[in-house]
C-alpha cells in the first residue's frame, strides 16, 4: 500500500527509527548483559526495573536519544495486557520509533500504539508533536489503519457533547461515511416516523426540539449475505419524566455510543470490502422532557405489532431499538447485531471494561468469544434466562419495557429486545459502556469503541 494511506501514527518501515526494546522480568538479565558498559551503568544509575509499564530513555555517546527500554509482562503472565505498547505515545518524545524485536503480538501492539495517539481536538488544540512507529515486519498497515480509523471515528462522535451532536448531526456523520463508501442513504424524520410505522422511535424522541429520525444505510452486493447492524443513537438521555439524578446524567452524551461503534464497524467492513450486503440502522433521538414527553403507563403498539407498556421512561433505548429490529427482521437477514449503551445493570455485573453479549446461536457465541479474546476487545456471554421472561409481564399490554423487582436488568433488557427478532438467522445484542473511566494503554480516558473490533474479526473470517 502507498505510505500516504497509513494511519498518521505509522511511518514506513525503513529501519531508521529509534529502537524500543521490550523487557520482562524473565528477560531483563539477558537484555542487560547485551547493553554496552556505559548504557548498563546508566540503566543501573537510573534505577530501571522491568515492572510492566516502566520505561527508560537511553542516551547515546553524543547525548542524543539512542534507544528505549520498555517493560511488559512475562510471556507466561495470563493477565498480560496486549495493548501495553499503547502507552508509548504518551511516554516518548516526538520522533519515529521501531520495535527492536517483535512483541508477543506485533499486530495488537501496533494497533495499540496507534490508538494511544488519539486526542480529541475539536474544542482544544491537541499536541501537534506525537511519537510515530515504523510498522513492524509482517503487520498489515492497511488493516491496522482501517481499524484505527474506525475507533477514532467512534471516539470523536461519542466525545462530542450533545449541543453539537444531536440527531441531525449524527445523521450527517452517517451520511458522510455513506458517501465515502458509496452506500445508499435515507432517513425518516419527525412525524414521518408515525406515517411509516415507527411509533416507539417517535414516542421517545418527540419531546425534544430536535426531531427524532431513523437513519438507514445500505452497502454491498444484494446477492451477498445480509448483515444488519443496529446502533442505539440516544444523543442525550435525561431519563425523560423518570428523570435521572445529576450523577446519572453527567455522561449521557455517550448514550449514542452504540450508534458510534456501529458506524466504526461499518467503516471497517466497507473499507475492507467484505463480501456482505451490509445494512446499518440507527434510531437517533434525544430523550427530553416537555409537555409532549411520553409517560409512565403509556402503551404503544410497536412496528412489530407487540404492545408495550411504559414502566419507566429511562428505559428508552430498548424502545427505539425494538422498532429498528422489526424493520431489520422483515428482510430475514443472516445476522442482526446491535450495540447499545443500554443498562447500568451491565456495569454492575461486569464492570466498565467487559461487555456482556447475548445470543441464542451457540456456534456464533463461541466464535465471538474467541475473537474477543484474540482482539483484546473483551466480551462475555450472558444468559437469556427464559424464566425471567415473566418479569416483563404487563397486566394491560403484551410486555412492559422494564422488569418487575429490579433484578437482572441487563438480562431482561436483552430478553425484551429478543421478542422483536423472529426471522433473522442469528441475533446478537452487546450492552456496551462506550467510555474509559481512566486512561489505560491505548485507551485514553473518555469515549471508547467497544465490541466492534471483535465483531469485525468474526465477520471478516466468515465472509472474507
Amino acid at each position: 500500500m502507498a505510505n500516504s494511506s497509513l494511519h498518521p501514527a505509522f511511518a514506513p518501515p525503513d529501519g531508521t527509527g529509534t529502537p524500543v526494546t521490550f523487557v520482562t522480568g524473565a528477560t531483563w538479565a539477558d537484555v542487560r548483559s547485551r547493553l554496552d558498559a556505559r548504557t548498563r551503568a546508566f540503566a543501573e544509575a537510573a534505577g530501571f526495573e522491568p515492572r510492566p509499564g516502566r520505561h527508560l530513555l537511553l542516551p547515546g555517546p553524543d547525548g542524543a536519544l539512542a534507544g528505549v527500554l520498555f517493560a511488559i509482562e512475562n510471556a507466561s503472565d495470563t493477565s498480560a495486557d496486549p495493548f501495553r505498547a499503547g502507552a508509548l505515545p504518551t511516554l516518548l518524545p516526538a520522533r519515529t520509533y521501531r520495535f527492536a524485536e517483535a512483541p508477543p503480538d506485533a499486530r495488537l501492539a501496533a494497533l495499540a500504539f496507534a490508538l494511544g495517539t488519539y486526542r480529541f481536538g475539536r474544542y482544544r488544540k491537541p499536541d501537534e508533536l506525537m511519537a510515530r512507529l515504523e510498522l513492524p515486519a509482517g503487520v498489515d498497515g492497511e488493516e491496522v489503519t482501517r481499524i484505527a480509523e474506525g475507533v477514532f471515528l467512534a471516539r470523536d462522535l461519542i466525545n462530542t457533547p450533545a449541543n453539537d451532536m444531536g440527531p441531525a448531526e449524527l445523521e450527517e456523520a452517517a451520511r458522510t461515511l455513506a458517501a465515502r463508501h458509496g452506500s445508499s442513504f435515507s432517513t425518516i424524520v419527525g412525524d414521518d416516523l408515525l406515517k411509516q410505522n415507527f411509533p416507539l422511535i417517535h414516542a421517545v424522541g418527540r419531546a425534544a426540539d430536535r426531531a427524532p429520525r431513523l437513519i438507514d444505510m445500505i452497502w454491498g452486493d444484494p446477492s451477498h449475505p445480509k448483515i444488519t447492524l443496529v446502533g442505539k443513537g440516544v444523543c442525550f438521555d435525561t431519563g425523560g419524566l423518570d428523570i435521572k439524578p445529576e450523577s446519572g446524567m453527567l455522561n449521557m452524551k455517550k448514550d449514542m455510543g452504540g450508534a458510534a461503534s456501529t458506524l466504526a464497524l461499518a467503516h471497517m467492513l466497507m473499507s475492507r470490502k467484505v463480501r456482505i450486503r451490509l445494512r446499518v440502522l440507527i434510531p437517533a433521538v434525544e430523550n427530553s422532557i416537555s409537555g409532549s414527553a411520553f409517560r409512565p403507563r403509556d402503551i404503544y403498539r410497536s412496528r412489530k405489532g407487540i404492545t408495550v407498556e411504559i414502566g419507566n421512561t429511562d428505559a428508552e433505548g430498548r424502545l427505539i431499538l425494538a422498532d429498528a429490529f422489526a424493520l431489520a427482521d422483515e428482510e430475514q437477514p443472516e445476522l442482526i447485531a446491535d450495540m447499545a449503551t443500554l443498562t447500568g445493570a451491565a456495569r454492575v455485573a461486569l464492570g466498565t471494561e467487559v461487555v456482556p453479549f447475548y445470543t441464542d446461536d451457540e456456534a456464533f457465541a463461541a466464535e465471538l468469544a474467541r475473537h474477543a479474546q484474540a482482539q483484546c476487545d473483551p466480551l462475555w456471554r450472558m444468559p437469556l434466562w427464559r424464566p425471567y421472561d415473566q418479569l416483563l409481564d404487563s397486566k394491560v399490554a403484551d410486555v412492559n419495557n422494564v422488569s418487575s423487582g429490579g433484578f437482572a436488568g441487563s438480562i431482561t433488557a436483552a430478553m425484551f429486545l429478543r421478542r422483536f427478532v423472529t426471522a433473522a438467522k442469528t441475533w446478537l445484542h452487546c450492552d456496551i459502556y462506550a467510555w474509559n473511566q481512566t486512561t489505560r494503554p491505548g485507551r485514553p480516558e473518555g469515549a471508547e469503541c467497544q465490541a466492534a473490533r471483535a465483531l469485525y474479526a468474526l465477520l471478516t473470517e466468515r465472509y472474507g
